[in-house]
């Protein structure tokens, strides 16, 4: 494999660094999904931890480094999940966490990362608007900027993800990995392709928010003008170009899922699996579901990396959906 900006052995040396609690998740065939999809279904379950996403595990090399380092602050832009992570790991090591967000972010997520004592400044406009209020922050303050999929930490935090599936996991030959910034899917398919280059790697995306995935078929950065999903973790609109730099490399193919797919692998993945995830986290079952041909007989990887969710939502969009079969 082509270099990318990930290094295995920095990623085993996470490990050290990741308060347990958010290693080692589970990761189980689900039978019960198998009829509905035609294939062998394994789940990592990246949300049995107290923040419920996959984020924690680069955040906790952030604040472990900038603890060491001395330096008291940092600023993030976050749809949610990563503004939760960083003020759990930044709460035990005296660290001071802002947090930039949307105020049309999910009122779940906003809440929760108040809870764990971070200072949240919300801005109008979308995810995008916020990365640059954050950035704008960081440069006038002089702290910190954690820049989501940019920063290697947090690239190779989701990789230890990898490190466990090809460590402990039978035989499968394909991994489904929501596709947003892009850290969960070059690190992950970083040390796939790395320990078990043979595993396809499949990225997942809205179609309405389809920036990286354009960007990945065109082998250059494609912006998009907006966006149009229910999964706000992964409605990003400018693909940053190091992150694609590493995607293309690792890669095999990278999926668009219609937003009636994600509602039919989230009412799934509850009915059958007893999860309640976030959108993001069913895209890999929409996946599927879009093209059971392509996927029939094979033993698939999934990916569920998120449950905050506002209930309201979930309960109208699962609500309504029927499970497509064919």
């Amino acid at each position: 494999m082509h270099e990318t900006r990930l290094d295995t052995a920095r990623i085993r040396a996470a490990r050290r660094v990741i308060d347990p609690i958010f290693l080692d998740t589970p990761l189980y065939r689900c039978e019960a999904l198998e009829p509905g999809l035609g294939c062998t279904v394994s789940i990592k379950l990246e949300t049995a931890n107290p923040v419920r996403s996959f984020k924690a595990r680069g955040t906790e090399v952030v604040a472990s480094l900038l603890a060491d380092n001395g330096s008291p602050a940092v600023v993030c832009a976050s749809a949610g999940n990563l503004g939760q992570a960083l003020a759990w790991s930044a709460r035990g090591r005296g660290l001071d966490v802002t947090v930039v967000a949307s105020r049309f972010a999910t009122a779940t997520k906003l809440d929760r990362i108040r809870a764990l004592g971070a200072r949240l400044e919300l801005v109008d406009g979308d995810h995008e608007t916020a990365r640059e209020r954050a950035t704008a922050i960081a440069r006038y303050d002089g702290i910190r900027l954690l820049e989501d999929s940019l920063d290697i930490e947090t690239c190779e935090g989701a990789a230890t993800i990898g490190l466990e599936l090809v460590d402990t996991a039978p035989s499968f030959d394909t991994v489904l990995i929501a596709l947003g910034g892009g850290a969960l899917a070059t690190g992950v398919g970083h040390v796939v392709k790395a320990l078990a280059p043979e595993v396809e790697v499949i990225c997942v995306q809205p179609l309405g928010a389809p920036a990286l995935t354009h960007s990945w078929r065109q082998g250059r950065v494609v912006t998009a003008d907006s966006t149009n999903t229910i999964a706000d973790g992964v409605a990003g609109r400018r693909p940053i170009p190091a992150v694609l730099d590493d995607l293309l490399l690792v890669a095999d193919d990278a999926v668009l899922v219609q937003e009636a797919s994600i509602i039919a692998g989230m009412r799934a993945l509850l009915d059958h699996a007893g999860l309640v995830v976030e959108p993001s986290a069913a895209l890999g079952i929409a996946a599927i579901l879009e093209d059971r041909e392509r996927f029939a007989g094979r033993h698939v990887v999934t990916i569920v990396c998120g449950s905050n969710v506002d209930m309201d939502s979930y309960h109208r969009w699962v609500g309504a959906a029927p499970i497509h079969r064919s």
